[in-house]
């Protein structure tokens, strides 16, 4: 007599052909087997990703630590290895399990999330939202190991210089995609960063070397805009902006020509930059004669401009000189004015004067600025190279920037 196996809908003509039915029983599992069997895919899972056991270690993802420990369980014991044998296609059951400490065969993600030193959230453990993996960690606790900039005057005028180019469109903050295509190569000596609610700026990339993973990493110089610094690894500096929603890149300047020296028939005269120089005879005004200067724009004439200048506190309750002016042509005057105000801001004049009401005002287009740094800039800025340069006020004259 022939036995076979076959489904329940061939049994009749089998029967009816003589032929023995053995009939196939299938065991329902329970619940506890299902989840042994459903882990055990979960394992089988990673190691066709990642191609490798699941191992232990403070330095692993933490996936692949409750894996680790999900697979000492089911070798410890021999219901489990019996349950799987014959789905482990990869030969995971042939490790040293003899020598695994004994575990509760009921122990589930939760209290093996506990034993790793991680409080599981509500909701699904083994989506770990809320679990970061040791790298990131890492990662984390390097950009946040801060120590004081012990040179930091150096750098102070950047951080003032690209707020300034910020504030006049000179300079934009991009969002910062991880799917936008940027490279940790990308991030370069001299680039600014927004990272953390800080300005961040890459003050030295060191020499690039191999890292445990096979990938290549570079040790970073990197200067806050609070008078902090680390020394970061471009890896964890990447990591950090992939994490932050509100990390930003600040791009190169790239301000254009804001206006032309020249211009034709067809263009539209837009106003005057103009400076002048007080006759006010305020001990601040008379000790910085040379130096003290109102800068300005106007649409207008300038003469009607400073006609009433001895009444207004604007011009210091006193009679001022054009010394300088500088025509524009298609040019935004409010967006040239703050430009050059921001530029200057290192040197502006602290000075209060009661206007004809006896009220303190502290006007706040005056600056120690000497004419010939007040023409260069405005130089700089014709030629769209104005984001490339910071004035420096201790030394009083147009620095250009570090790349």
């Amino acid at each position: 007599m022939v036995k076979a196996k076959f489904t329940d809908d061939d049994d009749a003509l089998l029967a009816e052909l003589g032929v023995e039915v053995e009939t196939k029983k299938t065991a329902k599992r329970t619940p506890k087997e299902e989840r042994i069997i459903a882990g055990f895919e979960e394992i089988q899972k990673f190691v066709e990703e990642h191609g490798h056991v699941p191992g232990h270690g403070e330095d692993k993802d933490i996936f692949e630590r409750l894996y680790a420990t999900r697979l000492d369980q089911i070798r410890n014991q021999a219901e489990c290895r019996d349950l799987v044998q014959d789905l482990d296609d990869q030969k995971l059951l042939d490790g040293d399990y003899e020598n695994v400490d004994t575990v509760d065969e009921d122990i589930d993600d939760d209290e093996l999330l506990s034993q790793l030193g991680v409080e599981p959230s509500e909701g699904d453990v083994t989506v770990l939202k809320h679990v970061k993996t040791r790298a990131e960690i890492k990662a984390a606790e390097e950009i946040a190991n801060r120590t004081k900039c012990e040179d930091f005057e150096k750098f102070k005028p950047l951080f003032e210089a690209v707020q300034i180019d910020l504030d006049a469109g000179v300079r934009e903050m991009k969002t910062f995609r991880k799917n936008a295509g940027f490279l940790k190569s990308d991030i370069k000596k001299g680039q600014f960063i927004i990272l953390g609610g800080q300005t961040a700026y890459v003050a030295s990339v060191g020499e690039t070397f191999k890292a445990p993973n096979g990938s290549t990493d570079a040790r970073l110089r990197v200067i806050y805009s609070n008078g902090t610094e680390n020394d970061i690894l471009l890896r964890s500096m990447q990591r950090g902006l992939y994490k932050d929603e509100g990390s930003r890149f600040i791009s190169e300047p790239n301000a254009g020509p804001l206006f032309s020296g020249e211009h034709n028939d067809e263009d539209c005269a837009s106003g005057t930059i103009y400076v002048l120089r007080s006759k006010s005879d305020h001990p601040l005004v008379t000790k910085n004669q040379d130096v003290v200067h109102k800068i300005g724009v106007t649409g207008g004439s300038v003469k009607k401009r400073i006609a009433n200048a001895k009444l207004d506190p604007t011009f210091l309750m006193a009679e001022v000189e054009i010394v300088a002016t500088y025509e524009l042509y298609n040019i935004n005057r409010t967006k040239l004015e703050k430009l050059i105000h921001k530029f200057f801001t290192t040197a502006q004049f602290d000075i209060k004067i009661n206007d004809r009401l006896g009220h303190p005002i502290a006007p706040r287009e005056w600056f120690l600025v000497p004419l010939f740094a007040i023409d260069e800039a405005v130089s700089k800025i014709k030629d769209g190279t104005i984001g490339d340069f910071f004035y420096d006020v201790k030394k009083a004259k147009l620095i250009l920037r570090e790349k």
